[in-house]
């Protein structure tokens, strides 16, 4: 607000802003001494100059935005035209350079700009920029100061700004301000409904490089059917075969043998979604795509040739080997590998030749512990995949595979498996005591597994555990799974392995172990990590973009949530879940992973992404209104559930009493139009294979808005720290999370069980993931499980003035309060010894729903959006 009030000014007077950019060769690692390729056009478009010659320092590049080559227009937030439009200044160019402001950033540049002013003008509302020259750069923020009436007037921008005839229209931005659709000034509303309409173009067209468009599109962009049969995917989305959530149109042209799919080729990101370079997290993950192109071949080079190092680990040494001696490679291969910038914190050299990990904080303390029975019980409730395991409530368990197609797939586990370890209880008295837990993956990879067989050995995996009396899980029975031997129609061929502590039987129930950690760390990768975080975000962020102007309150809210997360999508899908890509290499689905993934969208229901409702859901938590959150848990020590749950309840208290100062009543939630179309879209169009859903919340009701934006804040936020930022923690120790099978479990009288009977490690070591892969999974997760240095965590902002609002400020500030009691809450639970799985026998407390970390491999974090 304004600290004093202003009278009405005399003609002449002058209103003085600073306006802050970043020039295109401060954010472009290729680009280290020039601001750009291109040349200077004054006002009128026509060529003065070129910018080529300007290099050195900040002020040298500086120099480049003066004269007439960046201008301003402002817009009347309160005088109309007599179309009924806001009033729009004199065009004004930037003045000066402030190479001193002392509330920069790192790699920012000021300009003081003076716009003629009168009180005919009313308060600025918003503003036209026009660039003529043909170097794009990234405005940050605008800040007009002694405006009549109102004081200081803030514009946080964060966009790129190309040469103006990039565009139809002029580029426009609004002030911090927020208003409902029926509240925006009359002067103001034309520009608001204009500047949507810009955002969500005609749908027709190849997308361009500058482009800020928002539209739908398919998953047609995997394969790559004219380089082979091999390459071909099929279309995810848009068919009830394989439904899947949308991506950001780009509108490539069509393969040459598949008229359904879209040829490769650059990926377009709307061009606010891409920084460039701006932001560390742009560096790491043009570290993926360093480690795609360049370094991988040159792994795969090395490991193939068998005179240098086989393709297989010869001991359990031999892996620990990646984190404390290194690999040696050839001299030639470390020069390539050492210059990518990206990947000097990612591989750590030491001398000439070796090539080293970092520990994984799995095996920092103990090199053993995870082998024990306690931490792969553990795992399910505090490692990185903590969301599957449910309450057994019927015994056997049942499959839910149409029987006509798949046969009888009932478990054989029997009563008598079980009943050997549960101390004296039967099956019936551990059921009805809620001591029963279920890790099943059977029915979502047994459809595949004729087809991922050709290339592996795996199985489909029941599990079954018993909580003891400690509060730690014991798994009691393992059941792996194959299609039957005369066609998957007739069912499926199944063995139960039991815990053994001595002997071989201790080796075959580490590997059935190690068969179920294959199923959960794919399933993990690519439904738990991938689909329920990062591809169910993106039609959200299409549809608010499209339908919420920037001064609506819930595009608000919502912001923070979405930084990156289209970036980094489609990085995924040029170099992560691509045909032939990182995740086919080096996980069990190998070519029919994004498929599977498909068939679990099947079966997705927004509603259940609330904590509360999924722990209902898997029957590990009750409602009760005595117990904290109205919820009492079945596993009292369940690390994820009980700091999630803390976590769950400040987001969705921030939620209510942000969306509050806006909806007082139901009605006000039924007639924003805005609103109305967003929610619309978001489920006809982002989610349209499962529009028709009935669980759809019908966004009448206030409590309806709460609900969807802190279930949409919750996944982006809390769910995908705790599903990403364990990946190198815990997998990057390959023996522990394995995430390919190679055989099956030995039968006695064959060479594999006499091998397995002299060397267990290298049974062990011949039936997970190769040496290869191994470097491909180790290298991508650790890149995955940084944060970056500019994070910007859960209960913090970029800007301080990301509104005009003090109501929203203090609630803000509120809820960052809470957060961080949270934390002092987090650490003392992981300091009581009775809480035996927040430490587990590899002692590492569970700190991943910790939400502020330092930059790096920190195994805590909660970021806002889903960036990494």
């Amino acid at each position: 607000m304004a600290t004093k009030v202003f009278g009405i000014f005399d003609k002449g007077q002058k209103i003085k802003g600073t306006v802050v950019l970043m020039p295109k060769n401060v954010l472009d690692f290729n680009a280290i001494t020039s601001i750009g390729k291109g040349d200077v056009f004054d006002a009128a478009g026509n060529l003065v100059g070129g910018l080529t010659s300007i290099v050195g320092g900040a002020i040298d590049t500086a120099t480049a935005f003066l004269g007439r080559n960046v201008s301003m227009q402002l817009i009347s937030a309160t005088k109309t035209d007599a179309s009924g439009k806001g009033l729009v200044g004199k065009e004004t160019f930037l003045s000066n350079h402030l190479p001193q402001l002392p509330t920069l950033g790192a790699r920012q540049d000021a300009f003081s700009i003076f716009f003629e002013y009168d009180a005919n003008f009313g308060i600025p509302g918003a503003f036209y920029i026009r660039n003529y020259t043909s170097a794009e750069f990234f405005l940050v923020s605008v800040t007009l100061e002694d405006i009549p009436n109102r004081g200081s007037v803030q514009f946080v921008c964060n966009s790129w700004i190309y040469n103006f005839k990039s565009y139809q229209k002029n580029r426009i931005f609004f002030t911090n301000d927020t208003y409902l659709p029926n509240q925006t000034p009359a002067a103001l509303k034309a520009f608001r409904e204009e500047e949507l309409q810009n955002l969500r173009g005609d749908g027709t067209g190849e997308r361009k490089e500058y482009d800020r468009i928002y539209d739908y599109d398919v998953y047609n962009d995997l394969g790559n059917p004219d380089s082979g049969d091999k390459l071909a995917r099929p279309v995810l989305g848009g068919s009830s075969t394989f439904p899947y959530p949308r991506r950001v149109r780009s509108g490539r042209k069509p393969t040459r043998k598949d008229p359904k799919s879209e040829k490769p080729g650059a990926i377009y990101v709307p061009r606010d979604e891409n920084f460039g370079h701006l932001k560390s997290s742009d560096f790491l993950m043009f570290g993926i795509k360093s480690l795609s192109h360049d370094v991988l071949p040159l792994f795969q080079s090395v490991i193939f040739d068998l005179n240098f190092t086989p393709n297989e680990f010869d001991s359990f040494d031999e892996v620990r080997g990646l984190y404390e001696g290194g690999i040696k490679l050839p001299t030639d291969i470390i020069s390539k590998i050492s210059p990518l910038p990206a990947l000097k914190e990612i591989f750590r050299t030491d001398g000439e030749q070796v090539l080293k990990f970092p520990p994984p904080h799995v095996i920092k303390v103990s090199k053993s512990a995870w082998m024990t029975d306690e931490e792969f019980g553990r795992e399910m409730v505090a490692g990185v995949n903590p969301c599957v395991i449910r309450l057994l409530q019927e015994f056997p368990p049942k499959s839910s595979l149409d029987a006509t197609i798949y046969g009888d797939q009932s478990s054989t586990i029997t009563k008598e498996h079980l009943e050997t370890n549960l101390g004296g209880l039967t099956v019936e008295e551990a059921l009805n005591g809620k001591r029963l837990f279920l890790l099943d993956y059977h029915d979502a990879f047994m459809p595949y597994l004729e087809r991922i067989n050709i290339s592996a050995k795996a199985y489909a995996t029941r599990t079954i555990l018993f909580l003891k009396d400690d509060g730690t899980l014991k798994p009691l029975a393992i059941e792996l799974s194959l299609p039957h031997s005369n066609g998957i129609q007739y069912g499926a061929e199944s063995k139960v392995f039991l815990p053994a502590e001595e002997g071989v039987e201790s080796t075959i129930w580490l590997l059935a172990k190690a068969h179920v950690v294959v199923n959960d760390s794919s399933y993990h990768q690519l439904m738990s990590h991938w689909l329920n975080t990062h591809a169910v975000m993106e039609p959200f962020i299409i549809a608010t973009n499209r339908h919420l102007s920037v001064l609506h309150p819930i595009n608000k809210l919502l912001y923070p949530h979405y930084r990156d997360t289209i970036n980094i999508n489609g990085l995924a899908r040029q170099s992560l879940i691509n045909a032939g890509g990182i995740i086919e290499q080096s996980f069990l689905p190998g070519p029919n992973s994004i498929e599977i993934s498909s068939t679990v969208y099947k079966n997705w229901v927004f509603t259940d992404q609330a904590l509360p409702a999924d722990l209902i859901k898997r029957g590990l938590a009750v409602e009760d209104p005595s117990s904290p959150h109205g919820l009492r848990l079945v596993i009292e020590d369940y690390p994820y559930a009980v700091d999630g749950l803390e976590i769950w309840d400040a987001i969705k208290a921030w939620v209510q009493d942000y969306v509050s100062l806006y909806y007082p009543t139901d009605d006000t939630v039924q007639k924003d139009i805005e609103l109305q179309t967003w929610w619309k879209e978001a489920v006809e169009k982002g989610h349209g294979d499962l529009k028709d859903k009935p669980w759809w919340p019908k966004m009448q009701t206030v409590q309806d808005l709460v609900q969807s934006c802190s279930i949409i804040v919750w996944t982006a936020s809390a769910l995908h720290a705790a599903v990403n930022f364990g990946q190198y923690p815990y997998g990057g120790y390959i023996l522990n999370r394995p995430t390919l099978s190679r055989r099956f479990i030995p039968e006695k009288g064959t060479p594999e069980y006499d091998e397995m009977v002299k060397s267990p490690q290298k049974a062990y070591l011949r039936t997970i993931t190769p040496k290869y892969q191994t470097l491909v999974d180790l290298s991508v997760i650790e890149i995955l499980s940084r944060h970056a240095s500019d994070e910007v965590y859960l209960g913090e902002r970029d800007n301080k003035n990301w509104t005009s609002d003090s109501r929203a400020v203090q609630a803000f500030a509120k809820f960052g309060t809470k957060l961080t009691e949270i934390e002092g809450k987090i650490h003392s639970r992981n300091n009581e010894p009775g809480l035996r799985n927040r430490y587990g026998p590899v002692q590492l407390p569970y700190t991943l729903l910790l939400r502020s970390s330092e930059e790096g491999l920190t195994f805590r974090g909660i970021p806002n959006s889903v960036s990494i």
